[in-house]
């Protein structure tokens, strides 16, 4: 089914801009079946109470349209932390789907000590559970594994892998190869994977963007997946925030939700608000 998809900040009632944030409208032709009124009850829904305050920034609504997610899919969550996006997904694709949660195992992090390995294997050993709990939904249907484990049978049939503020983290740890080389492998033949990511200027010195400070640039983080095998599909400016500098010392965790900088000028940075953030959608050739 065609379907044509309008992409504004104001879809759903969800994305309204905040702290004079100005986020651009996109429109893109779809086949996909985006089941609008499902995502708008899952954002609504009871589980998201915290979560909600910061839709506002990460525009769910319109960036999960973007990147076609239906809920019939296999949806692989890359790095989902905390499980902000995981009460959205796992909900969305419960009954139809499969939501799978992926990161980065112990032996890519060895080289940032071990009582960092020892975060990343508590993470992976409880993160089903934890989310059973957040969300209602029965722990093992919410599996969790790193990258170099995904399941055999599972290689090539995933429909879409989403990355969400985390690509700065394998660039600056050395992992990025391995990793995307791995979720490449997971998605089906036509499967795409859908990138949030803090933006950099373009001018900006390459030392600023080697991941440190949490910005990359737009037209490397491109260069970097179609060297990694997969086509651009088209970009979005859903999450775009012009007042966004991206200079800061302390890098992209100046700004909220982070306040590095504590008190200091925190209204100023909060005026700001979130970063500016890039959104591209990639596919695995057919």
């Amino acid at each position: 089914m065609k379907l044509k998809v309008m992409i504004l900040a104001s879809a759903l009632a969800l994305g309204a801009c905040e702290a004079n944030v100005s986020v651009e409208a996109t429109e893109t032709d779809t086949e996909a079946s985006v089941d609008n009124a499902k995502l708008a009850e899952v954002l609504d829904a009871e589980l998201r109470a915290e979560d909600k305050a910061r839709d506002a920034f990460r525009n769910p609504a319109e960036t999960l349209a973007f990147f076609q997610v239906e809920p019939s899919h296999t949806v692989i969550e890359y790095a989902p932390g905390g499980g902000w996006y995981t009460r959205i997904l796992a909900p969305y694709v419960a009954d139809e789907g499969q939501y799978v949660g992926v990161g980065f195992g112990p032996d890519a992090a060895a080289s940032l000590g071990e009582a960092f390995v020892e975060r990343v294997k508590e993470g992976a050993a409880t993160f089903s559970q934890r989310q059973a709990e957040s969300t209602g939904i029965a722990a093992e249907k919410l599996p969790y594994y790193f990258t170099s484990a995904i399941p055999d049978e599972m290689e090539g049939t995933v429909d879409r892998v989403l990355i969400m503020r985390m690509m700065h983290n394998l660039k600056r740890w050395g992992v990025a190869d391995a990793e995307i080389e791995g979720l490449f492998a997971a998605l089906k033949p036509g499967g795409m994977l859908g990138v949030v990511q803090h933006r950099a200027k373009a001018e900006a010195a390459d030392e600023y963007v080697d991941g440190n400070k949490g910005y990359l640039k737009q037209d490397e983080m491109i260069a970097f997946f179609e060297g990694k095998g997969f086509e651009l599909v088209e970009t979005s400016e859903i999450n775009a925030n012009p007042n966004d500098t991206a200079d800061y010392d302390d890098g992209v965790w100046t700004l909220p939700p982070s306040f590095a900088k504590g008190d200091q000028d925190r209204e100023k940075y909060a005026a700001i608000g979130e970063s500016d953030r890039m959104t591209l959608l990639f596919r695995k050739p057919a």
